[in-house]
């Protein structure tokens, strides 16, 4: 006869690791926000948190609605979170950990010494 009455604890731990990093997270663009100018609080609310996110990074946070479109959402979401490093001063490399470990580096930003600095401008050369 089987026994199958710890089988189901895997889960509550799943759940317990999920809310740790999702609080981890929070936190982080909390503090994020803050140093940007925005409402800390917007961390919190969904939806609303990814138009200040986006009006962080791209300047207008209408165009989080950019996300609804398939497959190019992936493609902006890379493309805010460099947005993002560059508008806290920070390097691409930086980027690319927000990109892979999000929450890692919401906290860095969040709570580290750097200073928002603004909605980043990419600037177009010519050769003539």
């Amino acid at each position: 006869m089987d026994s199958y009455g710890g089988a189901g604890g895997g889960d509550i731990f799943t759940l317990i690791i999920g809310i740790v990093v999702a609080l981890v997270m929070i936190a982080g663009m909390w503090k994020m926000f803050s140093k940007a100018g925005e409402p800390g609080w917007a961390s919190i609310i969904p939806f609303y948190n990814a138009y200040v996110l986006f009006k962080i990074t791209w300047g207008s946070g209408i165009k989080f609605l950019l996300l609804l479109i398939p497959i190019a959402n992936f493609v902006i979401l890379i493309m805010t979170q460099i947005k993002l490093a560059k508008a806290f001063g920070k390097s691409t490399g930086f980027a690319v950990g927000l990109i892979l470990l999000s929450p890692i580096f919401y906290v860095i930003l969040g709570f580290d010494s750097s200073e928002y600095l603004g909605v980043p401008v990419t600037t177009v050369t010519q050769n003539n």
